[in-house]
């Protein structure tokens, strides 16, 4: 029985993360820059740790460095999980 990490769960796990960071949920969506959400370098490197408990998904700090939206982490994730 193999299990399939769907994009609903991931964004799911992602918007939790993030609001427990700093920005409302109302704020969130795929073309939010993180930037814009003063969501900073620390930030993001707890988001990738939360991913890999959550996933398994290991985000290295080169990752880290090229997501600029919401909608880069979730695509970056969803390629990492498939």
């Amino acid at each position: 029985m193999s299990t399939t990490i769907t994009t609903d769960q991931i964004e799911t796990v992602v918007y939790d993360a993030l609001v427990e960071i700093g920005p409302s949920r109302e704020d969130l969506n795929r073309d939010a820059k993180f930037e814009e959400l003063d969501v900073d370098s620390l930030d993001l490197a707890e988001l990738s740790q939360v991913v890999e408990e959550h996933f398994g998904v290991r985000l290295k700090g080169d990752d880290v460095a090229q997501i600029k939206t919401v909608g880069d982490a979730l695509d970056l994730i969803a390629a990492r999980a498939a």
